[in-house]
C-alpha cells in the first residue's frame, strides 16, 4: 500500500488508531468457517508446543551434546524444506481440504507412537528424532493446504488479517502452551506432554471434518507431479517480487532459528533452570509475538513493508546480542518478548506477500517455495548454532546469528519487499477462439503460436519495454522458446512467437492468465496500428524424415 501523508498519520494518533487497528486485526473472526477453523487449530497449536517442550527436554536428558538437541528442530523443520514442493503441487492439484484430513490423522498416528514410546522407556536419541521428523512430515503436507485455503475461506481484502491471526494464535498457545508442557513435563514426564499432543490433534481433525469448502468444477485434467513442480519453479522464477521474499526470509529463518534451537540449553546450562523456567520464557517470546500481531496492522498503515522488514530483522538481532551478553532476568524477558514480536512482523508480513501476489491455481506452490527457503534456512540455521555452541558455548552462537540477522537487514537494500498492490489475480478465463480443423488431442504437440503487431517507429521503445513484461508473463505460464522477431523487408511488422508442450498446456497457458495481466496486453494492443486486431497463427509442429528419390532401396526380407 502506498505511504501514508505524514498529516494522515498524525490524525490516526488522535483519533483511536489503536482501536481501529485491533477491529480490523479481529475483521475475520467474524467470518463463520474461519473462525471455527481458527478455533479448532489453536487446540493442536497448543499440543504442538507442548510436544516441542517434551522432545527438546528429553533430548537433553538422553545427551549431552548441545548439537543433538538442537537437531529436535532440525528434525521438525527439515520435512518441511524437503517436501513442501511435492504437497504445494498436491495442494493445487487435488482438494485441499483432504489433503489437510489425512495429513492430521497421520500426525496423530505417529503422536501416539511416540507418547507408548516414551512411556515404555524405548526412547533413544535417534529414536526420537525420527519420530519428530515424521511428524516434521505431516506438517509439510499440512501447511501448503492450510495457507492456500485461507484465499477460500475469507475475501481477499481480508487475507492479511486472516494471516495474522493464525500467526496470534499460534503465538498465543506459545504464551502459554511452554510454560503448561514444561509444567507437564516436570509433573508426569514428557511421555504425558506426547499423550496430550495426540489428543489434540483431535479437535482440528473434527473441524476440517464438518468445514465443506466450495469446489470449483475442473475443466482441465489434473497435472502430473512433475510438471505441476516445473510450473511451479518457473513462476517463482518469472516472479521477482516472489524472489525477494523468499531470500528475505530465508536469512531471517537463519538467523532467527538459533533462539529456538539453544533456548533449552540455554536455560539449564548458562542460566541453570529448570523445564518449567523454560516454558516461561518460551511463553515470554509467545506473548511478545502477540504484541507484535496488534502491532503489525498499525506499522503495516504507517510504514513500508521494507521499513517493517527491516524493523523485524533489527529487533531479532538485538534481541540476540542482549541474551549473548547473559543478562539478568529483568532484561531476559524483555529481549525474548521483543524477538517474539519481531519474529511475527517479519514472517507474517513475508506470508501475506506471497498470498497477495500470487493467482490461485500455482498458490499452494508457492507458499511451498516459500515455507521451503524459510524453514530450509531455520533447519540450516539449528544445526549450525549447534555446532557453534558445542564449540564456543551458546552466548557466542546468540551473538553471531545477530550478525547474521545484521546482514539480512542490510540485504534490503538489493532484496527489498514491495509494497501490496491491488492487483485483481482473477482468471479471465480465456479459451482458444478457434477451434482447431484437425484431430487434436490432450498431448498433441507441440504447439506454436505467433502473433503479428504493426508497430509505428516511434512506439518501438515503449513497444519493447511492454514485451518484456509479455515475455515474462508468457513463460511464467508455461511458454517457451519465447523470441521477439522483426520483419526486414517491412519493419513496422513485429512477431511474438513461442512453444507449449502440448495442446492441453495451451489450455492451461491461456486459463492463468489473470486480470492485472490484461492490463499489459491492453497496452500493446493500443500501440498496434493495423486496421485489424493482431493476428495469431497456432499451429502444431510436426517432424518429417525425407524420402530421396535416389537413396538404394531397401534389401528385401525374407522369411523363414
Amino acid at each position: 500500500m502506498p505511504f501514508p501523508p505524514r498529516g494522515r498519520r498524525k490524525r490516526g494518533r488522535r483519533n483511536g488508531g489503536s482501536t481501529i487497528a485491533t477491529s480490523i486485526t479481529l475483521a475475520p473472526l467474524a467470518n463463520r468457517n474461519f473462525r471455527g477453523l481458527w478455533v479448532a487449530s489453536q487446540a493442536s497449536n497448543f499440543g504442538s508446543l507442548i510436544q516441542a517442550v517434551g522432545a527438546a527436554w528429553m533430548m537433553g536428558s538422553l545427551t549431552t551434546s548441545h548439537g543433538m538437541v538442537a537437531l529436535v528442530q532440525s528434525s521438525n523443520t527439515l520435512p518441511i524444506m524437503v517436501f513442501s514442493l511435492i504437497s504445494g503441487a498436491l495442494a493445487d492439484n487435488f482438494d485441499r481440504r483432504r489433503i489437510m484430513l489425512s495429513a492430521q490423522v497421520f500426525m496423530f498416528v505417529v503422536s501416539v507412537a511416540l507418547a507408548v514410546f516414551a512411556w515404555a522407556g524405548w526412547m533413544t536419541p535417534w529414536l526420537l528424532l525420527g519420530f519428530t521428523f515424521l511428524i516434521g512430515c505431516g506438517t509439510a503436507l499440512f501447511n501448503p493446504s492450510w495457507q492456500a485455503s485461507i484465499g477460500d475461506i475469507v475475501p481477499r481484502a481480508e487475507v492479511a488479517q486472516a494471516v495474522s491471526l493464525n500467526s496470534m494464535g499460534f503465538n498465543l498457545a506459545r504464551s502459554v502452551g511452554p510454560a503448561l508442557g514444561g509444567a507437564i513435563v516436570a509433573a508426569a514426564g514428557a511421555a504425558a506432554a506426547f499423550a496430550v499432543n495426540a489428543v489434540s490433534y483431535l479437535g482440528f481433525i473434527f473441524g476440517i471434518w464438518r468445514w465443506r469448502r466450495p469446489v470449483a468444477e475442473r475443466t482441465l485434467p489434473r497435472e502430473d507431479i512433475t510438471r505441476a513442480l516445473g510450473a511451479g519453479f518457473r513462476y517463482m522464477v518469472m516472479s521477482p517480487a516472489l524472489i525477494r521474499v523468499m531470500a528475505r526470509s530465508c536469512l531471517f529463518g537463519v538467523g532467527a532459528s538459533c533462539l529456538m534451537a539453544l533456548l533449552p540449553i540455554y536455560t539449564r546450562d548458562t542460566l541453570q533452570g529448570s523445564a518449567l523456567l523454560y516454558g516461561v520464557y518460551l511463553g515470554c517470546f509467545g506473548a511478545g509475538a502477540i504484541c507484535g500481531v496488534f502491532l503489525n496492522a498499525r506499522l503495516r498503515a504507517w510504514l513500508r513493508n521494507e521499513r517493517v522488514v527491516r524493523l523485524g530483522f533489527a529487533g531479532f538481532a538485538m534481541a540476540l546480542g542482549l541474551l549473548a551478553l547473559v543478562p539478568p532476568v529483568y532484561v531476559i524477558v524483555p529481549a525474548l518478548m521483543l524477538g517474539g514480536a519481531c519474529w511475527v512482523l517479519a514472517l507474517s508480513l513475508f506470508n501475506t506477500t506471497v498470498q497477495l501476489s500470487t493467482p490461485r491455481w500455482v498458490l499452494g506452490r508457492a507458499l511451498s517455495f516459500y515455507q521451503m527457503a524459510t524453514f530450509g534456512g531455520m533447519a540450516a540455521g539449528a544445526w549450525a548454532w549447534g555446532a557453534v555452541a558445542d564449540k564456543g558455548g551458546v552466548p557466542l552462537a546468540f551473538g553471531l546469528a545477530a550478525g547474521v540477522l545484521a546482514l539480512g537487514l542490510l540485504a534490503g537494500k538489493l532484496l527489498q519487499v514491495h509494497e501490496f498492490t491491488d492487483l485483481d489475480l482473477t482468471p479471465l478465463g480465456l479459451v482458444a477462439s478457434v477451434e482447431p480443423q484437425i484431430d487434436l488431442r490432450a498431448r498433441s504437440g507441440p504447439i506454436f503460436i505467433m502473433v503479428e503487431y504493426e508497430i509505428a517507429q516511434e512506439d518501438v521503445d515503449d513497444f519493447l519495454a511492454l514485451m518484456q513484461q509479455r515475455r515474462r508473463i508468457r513463460i511464467r505460464d508455461g511458454a517457451s522458446r519465447w523470441a521477439l522477431l522483426r520483419d526486414l523487408n517491412r519493419p513496422e511488422l513485429w512477431s511474438e512467437k513461442y512453444y507449449v508442450p502440448t495442446w492441453v498446456d495451451y489450455a492451461r497457458h491461456l486459463a492463468r492468465r489473470t486480470r492485472a495481466d490484461e492490463a499489459v496486453q491492453t497496452a500493446i494492443r493500443a500501440l498496434h496500428r493495423g486496421t485489424e486486431p493482431p493476428k495469431v497463427w497456432r499451429k502444431i509442429e510436426r517432424q518429417t524424415v525425407p524420402q530421396h528419390d535416389d537413396a538404394p532401396p531397401l534389401p528385401p526380407v525374407e522369411l523363414a
